[in-house]
């Protein structure tokens, strides 16, 4: 826990912005969960013992931060869910945006970067091919 009140309750205040972002980035398919559930997870762990327990004894949430914490790990069925869902969102507001090709430009590689960021991220789940 840091000692200085101030950047503590700063970091109380950054982990419950990105654990919000993160619920929400449950029900909305562009915004990622994981990284912001990370995210908060590590201001926790430095501001608020009480809250980082909380957040590991989350039945949705703990099992994320401990994969990470322990393997630096994304379960491949969340890592395929949020790279599917992701790319249909970016692939809707590609053609909302029809006639902006420098916004439609931009939108496609920001999702084939965060893509290819998330894919790299190792999976220990992950199923193996057969034959």
């Amino acid at each position: 826990m840091h000692p200085s009140l101030l950047v503590r309750l700063v970091l109380l205040a950054l982990g419950s912005i990105a654990l919000l972002l993160g619920i929400v980035g449950i029900f909305l398919p562009g915004l990622p969960t994981t990284p912001f559930i990370l995210v908060a997870a590590a201001c926790y762990a430095r501001a608020s013992e009480r809250f980082y327990r909380w957040l590991l004894r989350n039945p949705t949430f703990g099992p994320l931060i401990a994969e990470w914490r322990h393997h630096r790990s994304i379960p491949w069925r969340i890592k395929w869910l949020a790279i599917t869902l992701m790319s249909l969102t970016i692939c809707v507001s590609i053609w909302t945006f029809a006639g902006r090709l420098w916004l439609q430009s931009l939108l496609a590689a920001i999702g084939v970067a965060t893509a290819l960021w998330l894919w790299r991220i190792p999976s220990r789940d992950r199923p193996r091919r057969q034959g």
